[in-house]
């Protein structure tokens, strides 16, 4: 029989429940990954309503394929900030000081976004197959918008030459997320199983500020995004990579429902299980390098064997790469991953 979708899989795991079936779940599957594993032209023309369904629809086409229950979708905000791109690193935001904080045209970036991404948002309700539904929504996260108007190192500076801009930085970001958030639900909520945000809070060896800078100043904007999330009736994950061990027991506190992103490099997936997996849904378990640097045969044989132990000794758990699918994936490692998860479904009918 053909592949049946059905998105109340994940909708499980986020409610930290054991699937019927054991879900696939990314963070993101690239435009140029999926070109490649398709092997045929594959790009977002998003100026006009038609040309955004035209995308999504071989977009959404792939996932379902792919044998998904849910889809990947997130509208970035950094991609249409006035400045952009601090957050690659080498170069300072377009706030470094009071003056900037005051002239930055924080107002308008709300009339951006949906310039941007009002069409994409109307093509995924014409496109979504049935059985599916999106997850996602607004694109990058708080610290992380921090990062690409300030800087990195130049946000680390900030804290301590003016705590006060620090701190107002962070309410106004929060401010302004409010209220895209806010429409992005009242007007498309019925498309998501859940929402998510992606927010880098870590590397290999620790949080990228101290944990009490980010409980501070960074999780009260949290947690009003969560809680408008919650009151809409929707569950919420938070998708982050790095070793954020330090403040895990600090986001489970402001109600995320669910959780992505691991690299055995920094703890082996079973230590997700065994911390976490009492009180929220797991998503993920295989590490990027095995899927990159491992053949067919070996990725097939750890997935399976991984996939299979992960779904029952964690509650809600969906398998999935630990961070995301980009172009420099081999077609194989990828497809190796899927079939793996699909012989553990037929064994499991």
């Amino acid at each position: 029989m053909a592949f049946q979708p059905d998105y109340h899989n994940l909708l499980d795991v986020v409610e930290n429940r054991r699937p019927k079936r054991l879900p696939l779940y990314e963070h993101i599957i690239t435009d140029d990954f999926i070109r490649k594993y398709c092997q045929k032209e594959f790009r977002m023309d998003d100026t006009t309503l038609e040309g955004a369904v035209d995308h999504f629809a071989q977009y959404a086409a792939f996932w379902k394929e792919m044998t998904y229950d849910g889809i990947a979708y997130e509208a970035s905000t950094c991609e249409i900030y006035p400045g952009h791109g601090a957050i690659f690193g080498g170069m300072p935001g377009p706030i470094q000081n009071r003056s900037d904080f005051e002239n930055y045209p924080f107002e308008e970036i709300y009339d951006i976004f949906w310039k941007r991404y009002k069409n994409q948002f109307d093509a995924l309700r014409i496109v979504l197959p049935q059985g599916m539904k999106y997850y996602g929504g607004v694109g990058n996260g708080i610290f992380e918008t921090s990062e690409d108007l300030v800087g990195y190192e130049y946000l680390c500076m900030m804290q301590f030459d003016d705590p006060e801009l620090f701190a107002d930085l962070y309410t106004r970001i929060g401010d302004m997320y409010i209220r895209i958030w806010k429409r992005v639900i009242e007007e498309y909520s019925d498309l998501f199983v859940f929402f998510r945000m992606g927010d880098d809070l870590g590397f290999q060896t620790s949080t990228l500020l101290d944990p009490n800078t980010f409980r501070q100043h960074l999780f009260p904007q949290y947690r009003r995004i969560i809680d408008l999330v919650h009151s809409a009736g929707k569950r919420f994950l938070l998708h982050s990579c790095g070793n954020i061990f330090p403040v895990m027991d600090d986001l489970i506190a402001l109600g995320i429902d669910a959780k992505h992103s691991n690299e055995d490099n920094i703890a082996p997936y079973d230590r997700w299980i065994g911390d976490y997996s009492g009180r929220i849904g797991l998503m993920g378990g295989i590490d990027v390098n095995t899927l990159c640097l491992k053949p067919y045969d070996e990725v097939f044989d750890e997935v399976y064997e991984k996939a299979k132990r992960f779904r029952y000794t964690a509650k809600g758990y969906a398998v999935g790469s630990g961070n995301s699918i980009p172009d420099y994936v081999p077609v194989e490692g990828y497809k190796a991953m899927v079939d793996a998860v699909n012989r553990i479904r037929n064994e499991e009918k």
